[in-house]
């Protein structure tokens, strides 16, 4: 008996600490949602309130209409998911190749490939602008989706190398005995096992993409190639500081974000698990 309450007492504290990290995590984005229905007066006079006085959606309105707000979030879209997608081809091609045509050097192959993370974005500005002006690409869409490539796809490729390595040998010979080419392998067997660590490492490289400021900024100079957040950035600017605007505009940057996790929640959470062996 002391031992079943001893459990449950453990159990209540574990849900406890949960529940309270849970609030903590969550409270700065239900109050940025709420404060974005609050008028001008309303925040400046009680800023740290939850409910809003006057209940409003004019700061939705004036970033969808008066800002142009749907053009930027198009615009972060358009590269995040070309940028995404072709990461991820050329990253499970990559890192299939490295398991099972280069298993011996495999660690140090993929240990080269993060290291292109040591550098610092701001070190990269300028080398990557000298190349995309020669090749008359800046100020252009695509030349920041290749911009974000050169960062997502050695990433990609270093986490999917430990989700296909996870895969046994033994499953991919049995396919070849039965008459399977080394393609029809990799897409029937391998691609199809491999799905939930695909899954996650594209919501990773989705998210890096539509997140990204700097680059963003320097390569891209017309007012309606920017992306949402450049655009974000750029409601700060003035004398006045527009706060319900920026709480609103701040929603739908983060919303695309939270739908995506709600409706690939499980593949997510296999994925991770799954690419935690190597």
């Amino acid at each position: 008996m002391k031992h079943i309450n001893k459990n449950h007492i453990e159990l209540t504290c574990a849900y406890g600490i949960l529940i309270g990290l849970a609030f903590f995590s969550t409270f700065p984005l239900v109050w940025q949602i709420l404060t974005s229905f609050k008028t001008l007066p309303d925040i400046m006079q009680n800023p740290t309130s939850l409910i809003p006085k006057d209940f409003t959606l004019d700061n939705y309105r004036l970033v969808l209409t008066g800002v142009g707000f749907p053009r930027f979030l198009g615009n972060s879209l358009s590269v995040s998911v070309m940028a995404t997608l072709t990461g991820m081809v050329l990253s499970c091609f990559c890192s299939y190749a490295i398991v099972r045509f280069f298993p011996r050097i495999a660690n140090k192959l993929t240990r080269f490939l993060i290291a292109c993370y040591l550098f610092p974005a701001i070190l990269l500005v300028v080398p990557y602008f000298i190349f995309l002006s020669k090749i008359k690409f800046t100020n252009n869409l695509v030349g920041l989706m290749i911009v974000y490539l050169s960062f997502s796809i050695p990433y990609c490729t270093w986490m999917l190398t430990g989700y296909f390595s996870s895969i046994p040998v033994s499953i991919e010979e049995a396919a070849k005995i039965d008459g399977a080419s080394q393609l029809q392998t990799f897409f029937r067997i391998s691609l199809p096992l491999a799905a939930p660590g695909i899954v996650a490492t594209a919501i990773f490289a989705f998210i890096n993409a539509w997140n990204e400021f700097l680059y963003s900024l320097v390569l891209i100079s017309s007012g309606t190639k920017k992306t949402v957040s450049v655009a974000l950035y750029s409601l700060t600017g003035g004398e006045t500081l527009r706060y319900g605007e920026m709480m609103a505009a701040s929603v739908l940057v983060v919303l695309p974000s939270l739908i995506l996790f709600f409706l690939i929640q499980k593949r997510l959470t296999g994925g991770l698990t799954g690419g935690a062996v190597k």
